[in-house]
């Protein structure tokens, strides 16, 4: 992210575009293994969905909660009230736009609530469910623009991608470790559109 400070930005009301560099994901490298590792089926139904079904956002203390510590970690010159993000600057890697005030600014999961449903999650239990829409170990929250993530919804790589195309590299990898770590299948589509992805990605097949 600091890499993006000496972008040129081109100045909106209330936001910004930029350029963003690819970079290769921290401890990248074996996207493509884990890629082959997931099952392909068909994707499920959603009946029974709902996004009650994956409690969220978790209390951190304080009055605050998961969207803060997101908030937090994925933003610069960040101020407070209390424990609660207030301001600050936000980078949507998404569609390459900045942002100085939070309510811009969605928490995307990455792999989405409702892909989970049909991709495996119907059958956990709501706890389960809860610590995948609160999972902050992986690649799974993201601070992005509010109308790239409402763009995106429930699609898969298959079906959206972010239109900033230098961060497919990196998307493509988040979303394979998420699948591959809360073991979720992949449509047939969904696997080609991510290998595809993958191809170009020099860092991808790497141990």
């Amino acid at each position: 992210m600091a890499a993006l400070a000496a972008a040129l930005a081109v100045a909106t009301a209330g936001c910004s575009a930029v350029d963003e560099p690819q970079v290769p994901p921290s401890g990248g490298g074996n996207a493509s293994e884990k890629l082959g590792e997931l099952t392909v089926a068909s994707a499920g139904s959603m009946k029974g969905y709902s996004r009650n079904r994956f409690p969220h956002w978790r209390d951190t203390g304080k009055n605050c909660d998961v969207r803060d510590s997101v908030l937090k970690r994925d933003g610069e010159d960040i101020k407070f009230s209390g424990c609660n993000v207030v301001a600050g600057r936000w980078e949507s890697v998404y569609d390459g736009r900045v942002f100085t005030d939070p309510s811009d600014v969605d928490i995307d999961h990455m792999v989405p609530l409702a892909n989970a449903w049909r991709s495996g999650a119907d059958e956990w239990d709501d706890g389960k469910r809860g610590d995948f829409a609160n999972d902050l170990t992986r690649p799974q929250l993201i601070a992005v623009s509010a109308s790239s993530n409402r763009a995106k919804g429930d699609q898969d790589p298959a079906q959206w991608k972010p239109a900033n195309r230098s961060y497919w590299c990196q998307y493509a990898e988040s979303w394979v470790t998420v699948k591959h770590h809360w073991r979720l299948t992949v449509t047939s589509a969904e696997k080609v559109a991510l290998k595809e992805m993958l191809e170009g990605c020099t860092w991808a097949s790497k141990p």
